[in-house]
């Protein structure tokens, strides 16, 4: 398959809740939730993708050819390269149904192991939005990482077991989903978590344990001392808090602040190779 066709596929199957724009900037779908746009306005989606795009790469082609090697170590297993698939859920309010949670991450899952890579699984208002992509992280032995929301103790506690029995190499709490919208209006609040909670919590499990929604480097030195294994720099796409900055404005901050006692992984509006590059 070529990438015409693949956008052609996807204009037909997506349509009209996501519309496969030339370019993914948030523009035609700012502020659709339930949809595939930024919050409010679209601003904070719109400027983390303008902000990725005005970055440049140097060209230099003086030096020894050696070959490039983009291999990277987490959570104890190596990978072709850093490149992971970030949570989604709530396919058939966001998009048009599709796809679904199950079918979805059924394609996804051992997709990104093909290619020498993972996947992190989604969690959403109903409960099978989390159990039903456990299937696949099990089919591939595990090689995947689910990814809880800030819910009540009991509540992420119970997530940790299911995806500990799926035999899950890691896990991830979006905490940037705190004030989602679309949870609320279900009836599913979550909240925001303490230092003291989230070292109670990430102490429940051996399995290594990420912190994605890191936006400050105050933040980013509370996972340090919750002892996350990492953190992930993201505003939620802009799904959660209009006006915010972009994840890759702040990430130098965040890495100086961490000082390398903690893996940073980056996520928002990586489109292309070249982004992630």
């Amino acid at each position: 398959m070529e990438y015409k066709e693949l956008l052609e596929n996807a204009r037909k199957n997506m349509a009209p809740n996501c519309r496969v724009c030339r370019e993914c900037n948030g523009m035609a779908c700012r502020g659709e939730i339930p949809g595939t746009g930024g919050k409010g306005t679209g601003a904070a989606f719109i400027h983390s993708y303008e902000a990725l795009a005005r970055i440049k790469i140097n060209m230099d082609l003086i030096y020894t050819n050696k070959g490039q090697d983009t291999a990277c170590s987490l959570f104890g297993k190596t990978f072709a390269g850093p490149v992971f698939a970030a949570p989604i859920s709530g396919l058939s309010n966001n998009y048009n149904g599709y796809f679904n949670e199950k079918t979805y991450a059924v394609e996804l899952v051992p997709g990104m192991v093909a290619a020498g890579c993972a996947a992190f699984t989604g969690d959403g208002a109903a409960d099978y939005f989390f159990t039903d992509p456990l299937c696949a992280v099990k089919a591939v032995g595990g090689v995947a990482v689910p990814t809880i929301k800030p819910w009540d103790k009991a509540k992420v506690l119970e997530k940790i077991r299911l995806a500990e029995d799926a035999g899950a190499m890691a896990l991830c709490m979006d905490i940037d989903s705190a004030g989602l919208p679309l949870l609320a209006a279900a009836g599913k609040p979550v909240c925001s978590k303490s230092v003291d909670e989230l070292r109670e919590i990430i102490s429940s499990t051996k399995l290594p344990f990420l912190l994605k929604g890191i936006m400050t480097p105050e933040g980013a030195r509370k996972a340090v001392e919750a002892g996350a294994y990492g953190i992930i720099v993201s505003n939620h796409g802009g799904r959660v808090l209009d006006h915010t900055p972009a994840p890759v404005e702040v990430l130098p901050a965040i890495c100086d602040a961490v000082g390398g006692r903690i893996k940073v992984l980056a996520d928002g509006a990586i489109r292309t190779g070249a982004d992630g590059f």
